[in-house]
């Protein structure tokens, strides 16, 4: 592939992309980050669960060395991750910041 093909897959992706509505993309990644965020906060046990039987699928065992340290660093991700995404939520929706 030359440059000027390469050029021209890239203006038409771009193209492409600016079609694409900001604020629903915004707000399906959010509500799915929400509900994890929710996951972590609340029920950071269950969490530490799904990954550790994720890592046993890929032939990988993972036991935390401190499970107190785990939970308690499990839910501030949670929050953070909380925190974030209203913060997103709220430029995206009530700021004309992103899509005036």
């Amino acid at each position: 592939m030359d440059k000027k093909q390469l050029l021209e897959l890239t203006e038409s992706a771009l193209a492409w992309a600016s079609r694409i509505p900001v604020r629903p993309v915004v707000a399906i990644a959010s509500a799915i980050g929400l509900f994890i965020g929710f996951l972590l906060v609340f029920k950071p046990e269950l969490a530490i669960e799904i990954q550790k039987n994720f890592y046993a699928k890929i032939n990988w065992r993972i036991e935390p060395i401190s499970v107190e340290k785990e939970i308690r660093n499990t839910r501030l991700m949670g929050l953070f991750m909380l925190i974030f995404l209203m913060f997103t939520l709220y430029l995206v929706f009530f700021t004309d910041l992103f899509c005036p």
